[in-house]
């Protein structure tokens, strides 16, 4: 739908509604040559999404675990962690509820994409965002998560071992670095065509005119810049 979109930027209005031989607009010619093309998509939109959405739910229902199993254990009269006031529980906390959030917004965005209508407009922004939000947040739940686990370790490991910070944290760093180089590049290339410059980004908008040319009893359209 791009290529379209960028064509009906530089034509005289009049030109979007004109028909061909075949009773057809520019718009039903492309939608028509385009439908296999708008099926893949399709489809691989809905095979990506969920599979994502099954690492996010996981994720959130694992963090929703956690911020009921407080490491460290808990004072028996108050209640309140024994950890509280040192900074690993602090991070804890705090990453936890930022991996939660992150991961059940990254489930409502894919959860749109499986119940989206998928019309043709819709893969200009709609999808395209949708899917961005999701794979952004999904990334930002899985760091979190991490460092959810990192401080967890420090937390029941700080008397025994207390070096273990540097170990967990390269580790923890990894498979969120993995996931970042997977992605970043279909990251990348989705925001680049949703909100880039378009394919046409190196010519003026300039609008054009259809000269009608004969040639052997067929009629053909000479294109003009004006």
């Amino acid at each position: 739908m791009i290529h379209i979109q960028e064509v009906e930027r530089v034509v005289l209005p009049r030109f979007k509604e004109m028909k061909n031989r075949d009773n057809l607009t520019p718009g039903a010619l492309f939608s028509l040559h385009h439908k296999d093309l708008a099926d893949k998509g399709k489809k691989w939109m809905k095979d990506t999404t969920q599979a994502c959405m099954l690492v996010t739910t996981l994720i959130a229902t694992v963090m929703f675990a956690a911020a009921f199993t407080l490491p460290g254990g808990s004072d028996r009269n108050t209640g309140l962690p024994l950890t509280a006031s040192t900074t690993a529980f602090k991070i804890f906390i705090i990453s936890d509820a930022i991996s939660l959030f992150a991961a059940c917004t990254s489930v409502l965005m894919f959860f749109s994409l499986l119940t989206a209508r998928y019309a043709e407009r819709d893969f200009l922004t709609s999808l395209p965002m949708k899917l961005i939000l999701g794979l952004l947040t999904l990334f930002i739940s899985i760091a979190t998560m991490m460092a959810t686990f990192a401080a967890t370790l420090v937390i029941v490991l700080r008397q025994q071992a207390s070096w273990v910070f540097i170990p967990v944290s390269i580790l923890a760093a990894i498979p969120v670095v993995l996931f970042g180089l997977s992605q970043f590049p279909l990251f990348v290339d989705i925001v680049s065509s949703t909100y880039g410059r378009g394919i046409f980004r190196n010519r003026s908008k300039k609008a054009y005119l259809a000269k009608p040319v004969y040639s052997g009893g067929y009629g053909n359209v000479e294109v003009l810049e004006v």
